[in-house]
Parts: C-alpha cells; structure tokens; sequence
C-alpha cells in the first residue's frame, strides 16, 4: 500500500524559509505528476506547484519566484523550498503524486507564516 510521508512544517516568521519533504512508501509505478496544494482556513484546496515526469515545472502566480519545487525520482521524492515566507502562506500543505492509474495525497503539514 502506498503512503504519502510529508515532513518539514512548521512556525517560522515572516522572510524566513522552509523546506517541505514528501516521499512515497511502498511501489509506485508510473509517476507522472508530483505536486503540491495547499488549504488555508476557510478556503478551498489550491494547487501551488507541480512537476511533471520531465521537469517541468508550474507555479501559482502567488509563489512564483519564492518556491521551488524538486523531485527525486530514484527515491519518488518531491520537495518544496519556500523562501520568503508571507502570512498568507499559512496553511496546510499537501503532497499529491499522480500516476496513470491513481491520485495519492500526503496527510498534509502545517506550514504558519507569523511574527
């Protein structure tokens, strides 16, 4: 069975950085997406950033140039470097790993931006 593990939340003030981890337990076949949403309070799920199998890469236009995101496909891995954190980042994020077959989510982790 497939688990999401996501790592890497937590309180940091406003300009600082995290560093967001999300590595898949267990086989999975057929990686095409990784992603990653997040849902602030009150507010629907959105998506942030994903990567496709050959590296490209899209951001919400809210993020772009602040977050990064990686992957590693040897140890189906995706990462998320938020640099320049705002308030309005606060929320729970979300891995998400599409294959052909299926959609897999992480449990989420609490990222709150705050002085």
């Amino acid at each position: 069975q497939v688990q999401l593990v996501e790592s890497g939340g937590g309180l940091v003030q406003p300009g600082g950085s995290l560093r967001l981890s999300c590595a898949a337990s267990g086989s999975i076949f057929g990686i095409r997406t990784m992603a990653w949403y997040r849902q602030a309070p009150g507010k629907q799920r959105e998506l942030v950033t994903s990567i496709a199998t050959g590296g490209v890469t899209n951001y919400a236009d809210s993020v772009k140039g602040r977050f990064t995101i990686s992957r590693d496909n040897a140890k189906n891995t995706v990462y998320l470097q938020m640099n320049s954190l705002k308030p309005e980042d606060t929320a729970v994020y979300y891995c998400n790993i599409m294959t052909a077959w299926y959609n897999y989510w992480g449990q989420g982790t609490q990222v709150t931006v705050s002085s």
